[in-house]
């Protein structure tokens, strides 16, 4: 097989770009995303496409709020001075024709200015009819406001401008502190972002041109020097260096490439020089694939989400009639109506559901990024939201608590006159164009005894059985034990398999000329995994088409619950069944391709990427490693999201049962009650801790 046909073989299945998952959900997880959890009057990631705008527009509103902010403190000052309330606790007196003029025309140009976020937000949400945190919000500074402009025509009783200016300036701190945490939520996605490097150098004849990486397009030959970021994927063609994925992988130790080896886009060069040809052009590249798909699951919303929003609806209505019930209470009962109007105002501003409506979207937005970085992409949020419920996990043997790759283990001759080295190097000339596993390995173990290799001829297939062809003008086969039983009953043949060995056979002119025992050695990380998986009682089972005898040592040495062996890939399906049948559980790790049916079936499906098929289709997570600890990870990582989610909801929800009594004044006799500043004072503090929990989370095992 020529090199071009072995590179398409590698590649082929990676040329389709990620599929746009399910167009329902898709256009479910937009239409949702139109009013997302960010209730701040602009519409957080309306713009599901790209992620630069996006981000700008977030900055733009930081931005804003910091003017306004600022603009509101220096119009406080002389409205706190004017106000007489703060003129009787000063001590002072400030009187003068039209004072009350020139403080109506101040807290005027706060309340349109300071307060437009607001409004704009409360009207937004009155048009789609989802009264929230703005609709609570404009109300109450529109009642502050109308209320005190009456007492300045006229109406007696005190008015309340000092109130008004102060409650928008906190409000407007608050929504500034609250998006700067909001968007460091989202930094993690762009730090994926940002791995793109702008500009490559693009090999052009005999001279090097720096193109930008978005004009570079499949066949394109790049060079990366020491140190620079790999700006696309693609295959080295020349030279040999070490690469730093981690970023992209999680892995961390440096992985060498060499002249054949895969390169993903962002990894970062060591100190060899590389040329590589480019696989495909950058928008199809496999950190825009996970950069696509963090966005999509930052997007999409699970259970948990919805019940929140469900919680922050319901707050918002309680909120107001609250704040209508202690209005109506305060002024039946004989108090002035601007006692009744603060203690309105003070109870609907801190009822503000806006913690309840962070908390678990900012325990998404940093949970899916962060994974994304270690190597765990979270294609589906209800799959990982689930893992926390995982009681077994099946995983599927090659490639994953294996190293997947066959090593030769022994060989020996059974014919006088050949040496085992000859019979080796006859074996691996006729195996050197497949890409069978075991081929494969049989070739680099003649590799490594640096055995010189003779040309092999007229090769073919024996179907299920082995191959043959013409070497050195000698007629050899390299094939199984069943193909030797059925051919040579009785000869002596006996290779003594031990177990969790492969063994084939080699024929020379038909004659047993010897064997060849390979074996799948087990991944160094696979019985911590399996310990750990253990200790958080997960029961463990193996499934694999080996023969018993293989996967009893595998699942023996690694201290495993039970296995399936001898597994065909239609029946992995129902095993799972069977599993789930019995009240389990079921997560389910395999690679994806073959295992479809059963990924899809189990109740977690978590691919096993081989680092560029990110869009395993039917599976709702991906590991881009095929490290098993990271099938661990990923499970405390499900148990810690879970927990801060919860303990985000349990804060929200318990901050309003205490505070919404004391700003409704239960406690004024004794002297305890809150003015609708402190109410925004109290409700910016209940979201920033729910934003700064939040970003404690972390991913735990590397």
């Amino acid at each position: 097989m020529d090199h071009q046909h072995e590179h398409e073989h590698q590649h082929g299945h990676q040329h389709q770009p990620a599929p746009e998952h399910q167009p329902a959900s898709e256009h479910h997880s937009h239409g949702d995303m139109q009013k997302a959890p960010d209730h701040s009057g602009h519409q957080h990631g309306a713009a599901p496409g790209s992620h630069g705008g996006h981000h700008d527009h977030h900055a733009m509103m930081i931005a804003d709020f910091r003017k306004r902010f600022y603009v509101v403190l220096l119009l406080t000052v002389p409205v706190m001075l004017l106000s007489k309330m703060i003129q009787q606790w000063l001590g002072i007196s400030i009187n003068f024709t039209g004072d009350k003029y020139l403080l109506l025309a101040l807290s005027s140009a706060v309340f349109v200015y300071g307060g437009w976020p607001f409004l704009k937000g409360w009207y937004d949400e009155m048009k789609a009819w989802e009264p929230g945190m703005m609709t609570l919000i404009g109300f109450a500074i529109t009642v502050a406001y109308i209320y005190s402009v009456a007492t300045v025509v006229g109406l007696s009783g005190m008015d309340f401008f000092w109130e008004l200016t102060t409650l928008i300036l906190i409000m407007l701190l608050g929504h500034w502190i609250e998006m700067k945490s909001v968007a460091g939520a989202s930094r993690e996605l762009e730090l994926l972002v940002q791995l793109m490097p702008d500009n490559a150098h693009l090999v052009h004849g005999d001279h090097i041109m720096d193109v930008q990486t978005a004009s570079l397009k499949a066949g394109d030959i790049i060079l990366i020097k020491p140190g620079e970021k790999v700006a696309a994927d693609g295959v080295v063609t020349e030279g040999e260096t070490y690469l730093n994925e981690s970023m992209l992988t999680g892995e961390s130790k440096p992985v060498q490439k060499q002249a054949r080896d895969k390169v993903i886009a962002g990894s970062v060069n060591g100190n060899g020089a590389i040329k590589v040809s480019v696989t495909h052009g950058s928008a199809d590249s496999y950190l825009s694939q996970v950069v696509k798909l963090v966005q999509d699951a930052q997007q999409s919303k699970s259970k948990t989400q919805l019940l929140a929003d469900k919680a922050a609806r319901w707050l918002t209505l309680i909120a107001i009639l609250a704040g209508v019930a202690t209005f109506l209470y305060w002024w039946m009962s004989g108090r002035d109506i601007s006692f009744a109007i603060e203690r309105m105002v003070t109870v609907i501003v801190i009822c503000c559901p806006h913690a309840l409506g962070l908390a678990v979207p900012l325990v998404i937005a940093k949970s899916t990024a962060l994974s994304a970085r270690h190597g765990l992409l979270i294609k589906n949020r209800t799959d990982f939201e689930n893992s926390r419920n995982i009681t077994t996990i099946v995983f599927d043997k090659t490639g994953t608590l294996t190293v997947g790759r066959f090593e030769v283990v022994r060989f020996n001759t059974l014919q006088a006159g050949l040496t085992k080295e000859t019979m080796l190097s006859l074996a691996a000339a006729l195996e050197g164009s497949s890409e069978h596993p075991i081929a494969t390995g049989i070739v680099d173990k003649a590799k490594a005894l640096q055995l010189s290799l003779p040309v092999a001829e007229n090769i073919t297939a024996i179907t299920g059985k082995g191959i043959t062809g013409k070497v050195g003008g000698k007629e050899v086969k390299v094939v199984s034990p069943g193909f030797i039983e059925e051919q040579f009953k009785g000869q002596n043949t006996s290779a003594d398999i031990a177990s969790g060995e492969t063994v084939v056979y080699v024929v020379v002119d038909n004659a047993v000329a010897g064997f060849i025992a390979l074996a799948d050695q087990i991944r160094p990380e696979s019985a911590g995994a399996i310990a750990t998986l253990k200790e958080n009682n997960i029961k463990t089972v193996l499934l694999t088409g080996d023969n018993r005898k293989v996967a009893e040592s595998v699942s023996k040495t690694l201290g495993m619950d039970s296995f399936f062996a001898e597994v065909l890939p239609h029946e992995k399906l129902d095993k799972i069944n069977e599993l789930q049948r019995q009240g389990e559980f079921v997560a389910m790790t395999g690679d994806g391709i073959n295992d479809a049916p059963a990924l899809a079936k189990a109740d977690v499906g978590i691919a096993i990427g081989s680092g560029s098929d990110v869009a395993a289709e039917t599976a709702g997570i991906v590991l881009v490693n095929s490290n098993p600890q990271d099938v661990v990870n990923l499970i405390l990582f499900g148990k810690a999201t879970w927990r801060k989610m919860m303990q985000n909801l349990i804060w929200a929800t318990g901050y309003n049962v205490v505070a919404l009594p004391l700003a409704a004044g239960v406690l004024y006799e004794q002297g305890i009650l809150l003015s609708p500043a402190a109410g925004a004072v109290l409700m910016t503090v209940s979201t920033v801790v729910v934003a700064i929990n939040a970003s404690l989370l972390k991913v735990k095992g590397r």
